[in-house]
């Protein structure tokens, strides 16, 4: 088995310890080094690339999703774990959506902990069960009754022509049916127009009806 190669980021440094202990009698890791920042793993990243990194969340300057967003970027190669002690949600989300392999919690033991690691490394993502169950709870019910439409969202945002786009956006940062006109540049019949296709394609009675049913529909 190939040598795995690990970065570990954590702004504590006892956590920072005893995360290298778990590695430093085992043969098949090698930690190349240890961060209090994520700036200071991205500086190690560029003379020598770890295969994991092992990254906190709440750090003293750039947070470790920013970094991951950074990483995964730059580094494609490089698996990014979020090793962490909150399972807000949000930040789970967040975590994945910027490219993070896996989510784990400090309180992980040991031999879990390696057994993740080669996973992550092979290509597989981990997360843990309950952490899964905190994070996809907060994904919409589908309209199973129809394929073609299962989220609303999709649906309403594809009712609407990339004109008819761009005139909501205006419309929710407030701007009259003139303003909009001078805007898009067409006439100011043509904007109300316009605005009277996407209050009907959102079944809404008025301007701000469709901006709350725009905003909360999180069509942009």
């Amino acid at each position: 088995m190939k040598t795995i190669t690990l970065y570990i980021v954590d702004d504590y440094l006892l956590t920072r310890i005893a995360h290298k202990r778990y590695f430093e009698h085992d043969d098949n890791y090698k930690i190349l080094g240890d961060f209090q920042t994520a700036e200071e793993c991205l500086d190690a990243m560029k003379k020598n690339e770890a295969d994991i990194i092992l990254m906190d969340i709440e750090l003293p300057e750039m947070n470790g999703i920013e970094a991951t967003k950074i990483i995964k970027d730059t580094y494609p190669k490089t698996k990014v774990i979020m090793f962490t002690s909150y399972e807000n949600e949000e930040r789970v989300l967040a975590s994945l959506a910027c490219g993070a392999c896996g989510y784990v919690l400090k309180n992980t033991e040991e031999q879990e902990l390696k057994k993740i690691i080669k996973m992550v490394t092979s290509g597989e993502f981990w997360m843990d069960l309950e952490i899964a169950k905190t994070a996809f709870a907060s994904i919409p019910a589908p309209n199973i009754k129809d394929l073609e439409n299962l989220y609303e969202n999709r649906r309403l945002k594809n009712s609407l022509t990339d004109r008819e786009l761009e005139v909501l956006r205006l419309l929710i940062e407030g701007k009259t049916n003139s303003q909009i006109a001078k805007e898009i540049i067409v006439s100011t019949n043509t904007a109300k127009a316009h605005v009277g296709n996407i209050l009907m394609k959102l079944s809404v009675e008025d301007r701000v009806q469709a901006a709350v049913k725009a905003v909360r529909a999180n069509l942009f």
